[in-house]
């Protein structure tokens, strides 16, 4: 069971189904811009501290909001993220302020995730462990995403030059991506 249940939470991650998700820890990652790995670190812990507490929460039935509403939002913090990436480039912001924007991010992806979690949960006489399994799953496709991503987007940024293109372009391309998987 918790070999299923975890290759689900990776499969979720890297099917087109995923694919907001995916977006979204690609904005982090050029957030980032290859300068500074801790910086990623931290924002990636950020998210998985906030969607994994509203997927235990939704999926566990203490909170709950309308899908319609949270499969909305999630669009929109991709979009943010990005236009959060190209502002930064022209202005500095606190770290701390994008830490808990992420945070914040992570709770609406978190509800996401759960509403695809219960749609596959079966009639298991506890959800924690099967909650627990997709979890790590979701966590082990985001680490490998932002494995490869980082050490792509630190090879061209020893290319182009100012790295702040890499990021600016990237985020511009993961707007129109993610405009253009709503409209889809």
């Amino acid at each position: 069971m918790f070999s299923t249940y975890l290759s689900l939470g990776f499969e979720h991650i890297l099917d087109i189904k995923g694919l907001d998700h995916v977006l979204f820890i690609l904005s982090l990652c050029l957030s980032a811009n290859a300068k500074s790995l801790k910086k990623l670190l931290f924002l990636i812990t950020a998210f998985t501290i906030g969607h994994s507490i509203t997927l235990a929460a939704s999926a566990l039935d203490v909170f709950r909001l309308p899908i319609s509403l949270v499969e909305n939002a999630i669009p929109l913090t991709i979009i943010a993220s990005c236009l959060l990436n190209v502002y930064q480039e022209y202005k500095e912001t606190t770290h701390t302020s994008g830490y808990i924007l992420v945070l914040i991010f992570g709770f609406i992806h978190g509800m996401g995730f759960s509403n695809f979690f219960r749609s596959i949960l079966g009639k298991e006489e506890s959800i924690l462990g099967p909650l627990f399994a997709f979890n790590i799953g979701v966590e082990l496709a985001q680490a490998a995403i932002v494995t490869i991503v980082f050490f792509l987007l630190y090879a061209l940024s020893k290319v182009i030059n100012p790295a702040k293109w890499i990021n600016i372009i990237g985020s511009t391309i993961i707007i129109v991506m993610t405009i253009l998987l709503v409209m889809s």
